[in-house]
């Protein structure tokens, strides 16, 4: 496929859709085709009036709403408790947590956070997806899937690196071992190491492999997941980069892979979506913190730098900046409250009669 991916959304084919009975659907039809009382216009439906209330929109497509809580936050739950269960024993115990390596401001050192949600840092990115991932893995309900993702049919390898000719087999126990957390971060790793993807092109994989999860009622499990993973890459690269990789740059990676495989396993992606590719920056910015959770919940720190005296100017420009963008608003405001005020006061003055 190319780079350009056309989004086309059908109200009918929105996924969870409660099924209705014929007779329920002709009703439907003539009362959508009703004349009006001029006999000139027909009744037509709105495609808002035909849409499933946003209780059951939520439900179902927590991909696709801000208020919703992500699949992979609620899925890593159980692990936490036990965790926090654990070190809560363990300080009972008496027996020493370890070296924190936290740090934390001084009156001599003050320490920032880079990581923001528009510019988010791309290796703990990455961290906290792949650690998404692998609790989609380990706590999965079953072992839904399709043939198009599973690895044994159409197997995957980025060993090329290291020997272009040599293929790691695929195991015979593929499909019942779990992959750890190490594992899936370095296939991501290395397939964002050699595209030159963003951190936020991470975030949006997470999204749409969620949507896939919930759309096409599948399981990531470890039949699947790299190819999985791939599909969801791909689209998110091709919608989020202006400059996105060719499906055939990645047959230089994935050595195992065709251009035609790759092009079939994105059309069913797409197909499976419903060709739902939009993400809202709420959806995203629901993502890129509920990521933050999950890293402060498994201890994964995200990178602090001291601040030094070029960041501390470059924070006070930015700061300036802000403040005088606000006082010109608010200089805006008050003319704009000023001249309406003044409006009102004509409406209400005596007329004069000469």
């Amino acid at each position: 496929m190319g780079n350009t991916v056309s989004c086309c959304v059908s109200p009918e084919s929105s996924p969870k859709l409660p099924s209705r009975q014929p007779a329920e659907r002709l009703e439907e039809f003539q009362t959508s085709t009703e004349v009006s009382d001029d006999n000139t216009v027909p009744y037509l439906q709105h495609i808002s009036d035909r849409e499933v209330p946003d209780e059951l929109a939520v439900e179902s497509n927590p991909s696709d709403h801000a208020r919703a809580s992500t699949i992979f936050l609620s899925k890593s739950q159980t692990d936490v408790r036990d965790k926090r269960k654990s070190n809560h024993i363990n300080h009972i115990s008496h027996v020493s947590p370890g070296p924190l390596s936290k740090k934390y401001s001084s009156c001599s050192t003050i320490f920032i956070d880079d990581n923001t949600v528009s510019q988010p840092n791309l290796k703990s990115t990455i961290k906290c997806v792949t650690l998404a991932i692998y609790y989609h893995i380990k706590n999965r309900d079953s072992d839904r899937s399709l043939d198009i993702f599973d690895e044994k049919l159409h197997p995957l390898s980025t060993c090329v690196s290291v020997c272009p000719k040599q293929r790691e087999p695929v195991p015979d126990d593929y499909s019942r071992v779990d992959p750890e957390h190490k594992l899936i971060y370095r296939f991501v790793r290395t397939l964002f190491s050699a595209a030159q993807l963003t951190a936020e092109c991470a975030i949006v994989t997470l999204v749409y492999l969620e949507r896939l999860l919930t759309y096409a009622e599948l399981d990531i499990c470890p039949a699947n997941w790299k190819r999985i993973v791939l599909g969801a890459i791909l689209l998110a690269s091709k919608v989020w980069d202006d400059q996105a990789v060719w499906n055939v740059d990645y047959c230089q990676i994935l050595k195992d892979i065709t251009v035609e495989d790759m092009n079939e396993m994105e059309r069913h992606f797409l197909e499976l979506l419903q060709f739902n590719i939009n993400v809202p920056a709420s959806v995203y910015a629901k993502y890129y913190f509920d990521l933050r959770q999950l890293a402060d919940d498994n201890n994964l720190n995200f990178p602090l730098e001291p601040l030094n005296n070029q960041r501390a100017q470059k924070l006070e420009a930015i700061s300036r900046l802000c403040e005088d963008k606000y006082k010109d608003l608010s200089r805006a405001a008050m003319r704009r409250s000023f001249s309406a005020d003044n409006l009102i006061g004509i409406r209400h003055s005596n007329a004069v009669l000469s």
